[in-house]
């Protein structure tokens, strides 16, 4: 019954209903079944039989908030019924890089891991760029602009930045929590940046 199978293959992880924990289990038979496999394996560290019943997902799609800077839309993310997905995870969706930052249950309650098909509504930020607001204020004058950069570029109060070839500093940074006049943050945490001139310009 076990022709052509190694003896010594093993399975990463399965949950072992004697040790109670993920251990690692040794594969003792393996046979077909439709599309999926039935595992007849062996845990390593507690020698207890079980069989493991694989089956492919079935496909299905998620209602999805996407975050690109200051604009978001609502698309369905296609994953299998039976995936986890959990806060911080990163996906790709039509060549962009998203990371989840909040999944809901079907009582619209906020979760830090789920099952896809029980998820209600999953939320999600770009993070492969930031678009960044910047709001630069000279004497009476005030005008609002946006940059890209990468979502890990740190920004500090204080610091000189120079936009089309003019010097501004730091004055503040606004995240989603309120501003701040000290201190630094990635791109990604950030609203808005206030810039003035370093000095008082004729």
């Amino acid at each position: 019954m076990n022709e052509g199978l190694d003896d010594e293959e093993t399975v990463d992880v399965s949950e072992c209903s004697n040790c109670e924990d993920f251990t690692e289990h040794r594969i003792l038979r393996r046979v077909n079944k439709g599309d999926g496999e039935d595992l007849l394996i062996q845990c390593v560290d507690c020698n207890e039989v079980q069989t493991l019943h694989l089956r492919p997902g079935k496909a299905i799609n998620i209602t999805s908030i996407l975050s690109d800077g200051a604009e978001s839309q609502t698309q369905p993310i296609e994953s299998d019924d039976d995936e986890l997905i959990s806060v911080g995870d990163v996906f790709d969706h039509s060549g962009i890089l998203y990371r989840v930052t909040r999944i809901d249950d079907s009582d619209t309650r906020p979760k830090k891991t789920l099952v896809a098909r029980e998820i209600s509504t999953l939320w999600a930020v770009r993070c492969d760029k930031c678009i960044v607001r910047l709001t630069m204020t000279d004497g009476e004058e005030s005008h609002s602009r946006t940059i890209e950069c990468s979502p890990d570029e740190v920004f500090s109060c204080g610091s000189i930045m120079e936009i089309e070839g003019v010097r501004w500093r730091i004055r503040a940074l606004h995240t989603g929590k309120g501003r701040t006049l000290r201190g630094k943050r990635t791109a990604i945490d950030l609203r808005r940046i206030y810039l003035h001139p370093p000095y008082n310009r004729e």
